[in-house]
């Protein structure tokens, strides 16, 4: 077998008659796909397509809401405080010796000056006699030495050396007159004796305490004022003040510290309370309220209260819009039956029933509330009491709160 025989030919079937058949079938088909596909932008279908079905629209949520109209509510600074004496003093004794007699009891009242006891006077009138007598003979010494000096017989140092000891008497006499007087023991100021502690016959030392005399007219009520409340506390304010027995007065705050207790980080305030007649007692607790301004509030039951994402207390309300609106609020002040707050408008349309259900700035289909069942809801009347007022409450902790006017009109629904 020859190399040319045994090289290999190539097969080719484009010489063939029915090699070139697939391709028009293949192009005929793509070209009847296509005027197919464009035959409906053409040729219009004779059904009518159904209509898309429109969105269905959310429906509104429906919340109960009530017409409030705010009123003018009184801000109060309610602390609790002692009451103190304006002047307590323990009377001491300014000289030493026996008690000779005691002019008063305990518990008696006294004006300033008033004999209170008298010591044995005995050593001290001999002392005053002797020291009389010295000083008579420094005077007549005094005398002769300053006539001889005029006749030019004596000298300046000799008249010199009598006025010294004529000086010396005259402070002997002095200092045994004081001596003399000290043996009375006489009340400082008016007061009450609340303790004495001496009888006849008693050795008493100098300085040694025999009495303690209290004055308590007027009196002082000594609160202490937290530092948020401080700048609502002003000298000269009008105070209210009750006392543990029942007893009601009228105050004025007379002092505000201007530093703080490293203690407790509160400043101490004073109360000066009229006790002409002395009846309330030293020492009594007592409950103070002092007025500090005005400001607009509603009255609300607790359970419309909600809080935001973001923890703050607030009411939710509807605008003229339908919209609610939720308001950052500030408790005023609380009663039994509800609380006054601060920070809506005047007049609101307060969410009372679906408040939950419902957010921030969104729609909402608003309805008149029909009834109150919740009695913490009803409107508050004239002279309801302030909830710290009450028994079962407690003690005021220097806390500002409110408390509505009974002249002013009462909410509006």
């Amino acid at each position: 077998m020859s190399d040319t025989s045994q090289e290999r030919q190539t097969l080719s079937f484009d010489s063939d008659a029915g090699s070139k058949r697939s391709k028009f079938i293949a192009g005929g088909i793509a070209l009847l796909i296509g005027l197919w596909m464009g035959s409906g932008y053409i040729l219009p279908s004779e059904e009518e397509q159904e209509a898309a079905p429109a969105p269905i629209a959310a429906k509104a949520v429906t919340v109960a809401v009530r017409g409030s109209q705010a009123d003018s509510v009184t801000q109060v600074f309610v602390a609790e405080g002692q009451a103190l004496p304006d002047r307590d003093t323990m009377v001491r004794a300014e000289s030493g010796g026996e008690i000779a007699e005691v002019l008063v009891a305990k518990g008696a009242e006294v004006a300033a000056g008033d004999l209170i006891a008298r010591l044995s006077t005995a050593a001290r009138d001999s002392d005053l006699a002797r020291a009389r007598e010295e000083l008579n003979r420094a005077q007549r010494e005094y005398d002769n030495a300053e006539a001889l000096l005029n006749r030019g017989v004596s000298t300046v140092d000799r008249v010199s050396q009598a006025r010294a000891t004529l000086a010396a008497a005259q402070a002997a006499v002095t200092t045994a007159e004081e001596a003399l007087n000290n043996t009375e023991i006489r009340a400082p100021f008016p007061g009450r004796l609340e303790m004495l502690d001496i009888s006849a016959g008693e050795f008493v030392s100098t300085g040694e305490e025999i009495a303690r005399l209290v004055d308590n007219t007027p009196l002082t009520i000594q609160v202490q004022v937290p530092q948020q409340a401080l700048k609502d506390i002003k000298e000269g304010q009008n105070a209210e003040v009750m006392f543990i027995t029942g007893t009601e007065a009228q105050g004025k705050v007379q002092f505000v510290s201007s530093s703080a207790s490293a203690e407790t980080r509160t400043f101490t305030a004073e109360i000066r309370v009229e006790n002409a007649d002395g009846a309330i007692p030293a020492g009594i607790s007592a409950r103070v309220r002092i007025p500090t301004g005005e400001t607009r509030a509603h009255f609300v039951s607790p359970a419309i209260l909600s809080l935001d994402t973001n923890g703050t207390l607030g009411v939710k309300t509807v605008n003229g819009d339908n919209k609610v609106v939720f308001n950052k609020i500030a408790i005023v002040r609380a009663q039994t039956d509800g609380i006054w707050i601060a920070g809506l408008p005047d007049e609101s349309q307060i969410i009372t029933i679906g408040q939950g259900f419902v957010n921030d700035g969104e729609v909402v289909d608003p309805q008149p509330e029909t009834s109150n069942e919740d009695p913490a809801e009803e409107l508050p009347s004239a002279g309801v009491p302030e909830l710290d007022e009450l028994e079962e409450t407690p003690a005021g902790d220097g806390q500002i709160t409110g408390s509505a006017e009974a002249s002013q009109p009462e909410q509006v629904e």
